[in-house]
Formats: structure tokens, C-alpha cells, sequence
């Protein structure tokens, strides 16, 4: 699981460390590959002092440099790749006398982080996703040497006056997405209070304010648990209604979802029709991928210290059934560690239909 990865490499840190935020966070960009040419075969006939008319000796040429794609678990952002369009790749030397091998083109890597998925800009063909450590994958392969000419001796012609040329590299628009890896996914309308509740739950600082689409890219922070357990919380841009379908930001920041664990619902006390805000999330998800409804749940409802108990009792009957139920208030510090515990609980022990009993 994720919180496995993060314990191992910034527990000493999660009091202080805070992954991406603002723009130092970019999970899309669009660059022009361009492999190398491969280099010609060489046409040469062997000569020395004893030898006046030898027989072909010619080297093949290198093969052409490859644009490759390599996971990089200590990155968590394609920001390194924002502003390099173009990405070129080293061409092959030509073969030379003696058999000897031209020098193959230099190779370009390129380390992304976990979670990037490749995909062909003309054709949105999908590539490769990187989902291991130095995974890699040649997302443009280099041009193929030339045969020299002694590969083109016969019993027939034994002094063959050609070679091969190099095959050309190839020029192709690439584009990289990154899906978040996190333990934990908030999935909520804007405003839901799912900034606030990582702000206070973690490290993290994302910005906070009382007006839609505060977030604009999704945050990461780690949830210190107990016993100096934690696990990796995602803070995901607000979803609207239609944002399966492009509207507003979700389209954007759904496949983020995709890589989360849990997914914990947001819905604010104070919304007019909770059940109905949880419908809307829920058909949202399945409208952008239908998988996504097989991912465990929880609902939190926020803004609960605008409640009493009696009428929490009373909301409690309107609930969904489907998916457990905790009140949370992030300000007032209610219901968190219950949240937490609930959390741990679903990551952590087997699934029971779509959801944990906690």
C-alpha cells in the first residue's frame, strides 16, 4: 500500500513536510519526442600490406538514441518537464572498416514519477502507465542502423558495392499525465472542507478560503496515526455536477481518484440535501470510470459543530445506507481521531461489498 512506501522514506519528516502545492504541482505536460536517426552501414573492403583487394569488411551503423521513460519514486510532480517542448535524442555514428560497430546514439531518460500514464497527442492512443521504481519504457525508439556491406557477400557477388542507410528516428507530440498516489482520496463539491481538514490533519498548507475552487491542484499530506503510523491524504480539486463531462475542474482531477485507496466523502451539515449531494458525487465517478465504485467509502459529514446531538440523531436517519457515516468538524477538532481510526481500519483489514464496517 502507499502508506507503506511514505513510511519508509518521510516518517522522520511528516511534521513538517508538505508534498505539492500551488504551482510547484504540474501533473500534465505535452513534449515533441525526437529520436535519433540510425547511423548508415559502412561500404569498405579490407586492405593492408598483404591484402590488395580484400574482402568486404564493413561495420554497422549504431542504432539511433531512444527517449525513455523512467520511474522515479522520490519525484511526485511533472514540473521538471514544463518547460522542456523538445526532447532530442543522439544520432547514430556510421560503421566503419573492420567490422567495427558504428556508436549507438545517446539515449534520453526521463524519470517521472510513479503514477504517469504516456499517451500519443494525435491519436490519444494510451502507451504505458509507471507505476515501479525504475520501471522504464522507450516511448520513442531510435532509428535502426545501417547494414554494412559485408553483410551482402554471396557466392554470386563477392564484393558487394553497397551498404544500408540508417532508418530514421521518429518526431512525435507525447503526452504525460501523473495520477496522485495517496492512501486516501477527498472527493467533495468546492467549499466542502476538505482543504481544511488536511490542513489540520497533516502538514500541508493548501490554500484556504470561503469561495469556490480554492483548490486548484490537488495537495498531499501525511496523516500522522499511532504508534508513528501514517498514511498519505489526498486533497482533490472540488467536483461539480457534470465535471465527468468537462464542467468546471473535475475532468481535470478525476483521474487523480484513480489512485487512491479510500475515498472519503465530503458533504457539509449545513448542505440542503446530503443524500442527494452523495448521489451526485457518486454518479460523477462512475460517469468518468465505473471502477471507481468499487473503491471502499466513507462519508464525512462536516461542519458538525454547527450541530447538536439531537439533531444529529435526527440527520443520522436521512444518511445513505450504503456507505458509513462519521460527523467530523475540522475547526472544532470533532469526530477526527474516529475518522482516523476509520481510515486505518479500511486500509487495513478486508473489504466487506463496498464498504468497511467501523
Amino acid at each position: 500500500m502507499a502508506h507503506n512506501l511514505w513510511n519508509r522514506y518521510f516518517l522522520k519528516s511528516a511534521h513538517t513536510f508538505d508534498i505539492m502545492s500551488g504551482d510547484s504541482f504540474i501533473d500534465y505536460v505535452k513534449i515533441c519526442c525526437r529520436s535519433g536517426h540510425g547511423g548508415a552501414g559502412s561500404m569498405h573492403f579490407h586492405r593492408d600490406k598483404n591484402t590488395a583487394k580484400g574482402g568486404p569488411d564493413g561495420g554497422d551503423g549504431g542504432r539511433g538514441g531512444h527517449i525513455i521513460l523512467r520511474g522515479n519514486k522520490q519525484m511526485w510532480t511533472l514540473l521538471h518537464l514544463k518547460y522542456r517542448k523538445h526532447v532530442i535524442a543522439g544520432v547514430g555514428e556510421s560503421g566503419k572498416s573492420g567490422r567495427k560497430h558504428g556508436k549507438d546514439g545517446e539515449d534520453v531518460i526521463l524519470d517521472v514519477p510513479l503514477g504517469t500514464i504516456a499517451k500519443d497527442a494525435e491519436t490519444d492512443e494510451f502507451l504505458v502507465e509507471i507505476v515501479e521504481d525504475g520501471q522504464e519504457y522507450v516511448i520513442a525508439p531510435g532509428g535502426r542502423g545501417g547494414l554494412g556491406n559485408e553483410h551482402f557477400k554471396s557466392p554470386t557477388n563477392q564484393t558487394p558495392m553497397y551498404s544500408q542507410p540508417g532508418l530514421p528516428g521518429e518526431e512525435k507530440w507525447k503526452i504525460l499525465e501523473l495520477k496522485v498516489l495517496a492512501d486516501v482520496g477527498l472527493v467533495g463539491f468546492p467549499n466542502a472542507g476538505k482543504s481544511t481538514l488536511l490542513s489540520v490533519l497533516s502538514a500541508a498548507k493548501p490554500e484556504i478560503a470561503d469561495y469556490p475552487f480554492t483548490t486548484l491542484v490537488p495537495n498531499l499530506g501525511i496523516v500522522n496515526y499511532r504508534d508513528e503510523l501514517s498514511f498519505v491524504m489526498a486533497d482533490i480539486p472540488g467536483i461539480i455536477e457534470g465535471a465527468s463531462q468537462g464542467k468546471g475542474l473535475g475532468y481535470r482531477f478525476l483521474r487523480h481518484i484513480e489512485r487512491n485507496s479510500v475515498l472519503l466523502f465530503m458533504v457539509p451539515a449545513d448542505a440542503k440535501d446530503i443524500q442527494e449531494a452523495y448521489n451526485i458525487l457518486c454518479k460523477e465517478l462512475e460517469a468518468y470510470n465505473p471502477e471507481l465504485m468499487h473503491k471502499q467509502r466513507l462519508l464525512a459529514i462536516t461542519k458538525s459543530d454547527l450541530l447538536d446531538e439531537e439533531l444529529k440523531g435526527e440527520m443520522a436517519k436521512t444518511l445513505p445506507k450504503d456507505v458509513a457515516c462519521l460527523f467530523i468538524s475540522s475547526v472544532a477538532q470533532i469526530g477526527l481521531q474516529e475518522l482516523k481510526d476509520a481510515l486505518w481500519k479500511m486500509m487495513n483489514h478486508e473489504q466487506t461489498g463496498n464498504q468497511t464496517t467501523i
